[in-house]
């Protein structure tokens, strides 16, 4: 039996900050969900990967959730988790826009079909007119390569997969990573009685804060990149990391002692070019994430540096794409204009 084939003017996938945001300037302009627009999202429940966000992430250790468009997040309690509040959040801002998030629904491909992209889900391919990509990166996590790896009889897990410090206990964890992410496993596992190291490929960059202007210049850095068709990379790796109290307690306890990567991974350990060994019971791969767009390869968008070129947020190589949260634009406050700046220049294009 074939998919069912339904028409619509714009589809957005994805119903994280970028995707919400866009859904509620598209209905400010006039498009009516479920006719104008739909918006397709994989998880069973509201609230992007702020859902899967690990326990110990309070609103305090959070970088900072932007206000969606029209509905302030407003005073929340530092100590609650992230995976709580935020999907709370998400899921009264889709009550208000009239419940438009239709889930779980998964994008297998995105095609170009005449004058037309189709978004195909499986039991049901969407001809639009343009489409808004908001997927993030939560679901592409990276685990970069190392000699020995696929040897390590202890275990190996990903910020992704990251539930808590509690198995650890009295055990020694090797943290690789040199991102917020990374300070907060170290944080929880000393607090849990855990012996840790901490790895990372360059020097740590501590600030004693986060103007608008450091902001600017990391944004500018990943630009650049995605200007030179090569993957984005994150922008908070070019940020540093804020010597918050807790991350100056830290310092100060030794716990944030960092150590340049090592040249293999043992079975029982890591070991470095100059013959130290560390012995491990776990690894701890905080290294970040790669943008989820694996969707949209038949469409051809990857230039030779590994990257895909877009100018504002239109694909270059498709101009009836825009990526939201891609590159720049990959933070709560940059996804949400990158939503604005995608609505107005698909509604140009009608």
């Amino acid at each position: 039996m074939s998919p069912a084939l339904a028409t619509v003017d714009v589809v957005v996938v994805g119903a994280g900050q970028g995707g919400l945001a866009a859904a509620f300037s598209l209905e400010r302009a006039g498009l009516e969900p479920g006719r104008g627009f739909v918006v397709l999202d994989a998880d069973e429940e509201p609230g992007g990967a702020w859902r899967h966000r690990w326990p110990g992430l309070t609103m305090a250790r959070v970088n900072g959730v932007h206000d969606l468009p029209g509905f302030p997040l407003g005073d929340v309690d530092p100590a609650a988790p992230a995976r709580e509040v935020v999907p709370a959040y998400f899921a009264e801002y889709e009550r208000r826009l009239g419940n438009p998030v239709r889930r779980p629904v998964r994008v297998l491909a995105v095609r170009s079909a005449g004058p037309r992209l189709l978004v195909d889900t499986g039991a049901t391919r969407f001809a639009a007119r343009a489409v808004v990509n908001a997927t993030g990166t939560w679901t592409k996590p990276f685990w970069p390569h190392y000699p020995g790896r696929e040897d390590f009889r202890g275990r190996q897990l990903h910020t992704a997969d990251w539930a808590g410090p509690e198995e650890f206990a009295g055990r020694h964890v090797v943290v690789v990573g040199g991102g917020v992410s990374a300070v907060q496993h170290l944080a929880e596992l000393a607090a849990a009685g855990a012996a840790t190291t901490w790895v990372t490929r360059r020097e740590p960059v501590f600030r004693e804060e986060f103007d608008l202007d450091a902001r600017r210049a990391a944004v500018a850095v990943v630009a650049d990149r995605v200007a030179a068709g090569e993957p984005p990379g994150s922008v908070v790796s070019a940020t540093g990391l804020v010597l918050t109290p807790e991350v100056a307690a830290l310092r100060e306890s030794g716990v944030l002692k960092r150590h340049p990567v090592f040249a293999r991974v043992l079975p029982d350990g890591v070991a470095w070019a100059d013959g130290s060994v560390q012995q491990a019971d776990a690894i701890v791969w905080a290294t970040g994430f790669r943008p989820a767009v694996d969707h949209l390869r038949p469409l051809h968008l990857r230039e030779p540096g590994g990257g895909i070129l877009v100018e504002g947020t239109r694909a270059v190589r498709e101009p009836r794409l825009h990526l939201v949260g891609y590159g720049p634009s990959a933070s709560t406050v940059g996804a949400s204009r990158a939503a604005r700046e995608a609505v107005r220049a698909v509604l140009a294009g009608r």
